[in-house]
């Protein structure tokens, strides 16, 4: 984590392990379109626990739950309650999709605190894939169910006349501005969290402040669980918020 510098300091590299490596082979070798690498293999781990854990872990459907049952229930509860209570009834039916969103970042999160693996939700490349497809999907479903009254989002009616054309062409930047953040924001929480802690791991190195580092690693490693589900949360809610926005245009 931390290697000695040529001026006999130490010098630590914490974006290193953001670094997309092939996962056979050469750890150096080029990275192509179809080369399996560390990112590949800890997406795939994480769609591989959501199926174990909604599939193997609630097949007996006991009615008095195992606790694998029970964490698949809560969390299946807590998600759909949040896209019923933001996007109404009629936002029910895209309950699967935001659902399967907020397990793949739920668990690709909380798989990257374990030492030695990697973030995948730290690569703006996944979360823009994420972002822009519900940019994409909301902007298609609100066309679909309003037609051009879909563009009644832009403008707002309840604001002074002389205001509204100001007004539209802050909510059509801020409507393409959305994918953006929607994606920065998650990838640059994980980012920030990891390369935090990867310091600190390196400073645990150095006798005289290691016992503070150790410490400090500690609440570090706590925040970043809560972040880690936070995270989840924030990209799941703003995809509802923006679903809604799709389902109901009119200000």
């Amino acid at each position: 984590m931390a290697e000695p510098s040529e001026t006999g300091g130490l010098s630590f590299h914490p974006m290193d392990q953001f670094i997309v490596k092939p996962l056979f082979g050469d750890a150096g070798g080029a990275v192509g379109m179809l080369t399996i690498t560390n990112a590949t293999f800890w997406m795939a781990l994480a769609a591989v626990c959501v199926v174990l854990l909604f599939v193997m872990g609630t097949r007996s459907r006991a009615m008095i739950p195992s606790r694998s049952q029970s964490i698949a229930e809560l969390a299946y509860g807590f998600v759909y309650k949040m896209v019923e209570d933001v996007t109404g009834k009629d936002g029910v039916k895209y309950f699967p999709y935001i659902f399967t969103l907020f397990l793949f970042i739920l668990f690709s999160n909380m798989l990257a605190l374990i030492p030695m693996s990697f973030s995948p939700t730290s690569h703006i490349a996944v979360t823009a894939v994420m972002g822009f497809g519900v940019f994409f999907a909301v902007t298609i479903i609100g066309f679909v169910k309003n037609g051009a009254s879909f563009l009644s989002l832009f403008w707002v009616s309840s604001a002074p006349l002389i205001l509204r054309p100001i007004l539209a062409v802050i909510e059509v930047i801020s409507y393409f501005v959305r994918p953006v953040s929607h994606s920065v924001r998650l990838a640059g929480a994980i980012t920030a969290g990891h390369a935090v802690m990867k310091v600190f791991a390196g400073f645990a190195a150095v006798t005289l402040v290691a016992p503070f580092t150790i410490g400090a690693m500690v609440a570090i490693y706590a925040l970043e669980l809560l972040v880690a589900g936070i995270q989840a949360y924030v990209f799941a809610i703003l995809t509802c918020v923006y679903l809604k926005d799709a389902l109901h245009p009119h200000h």
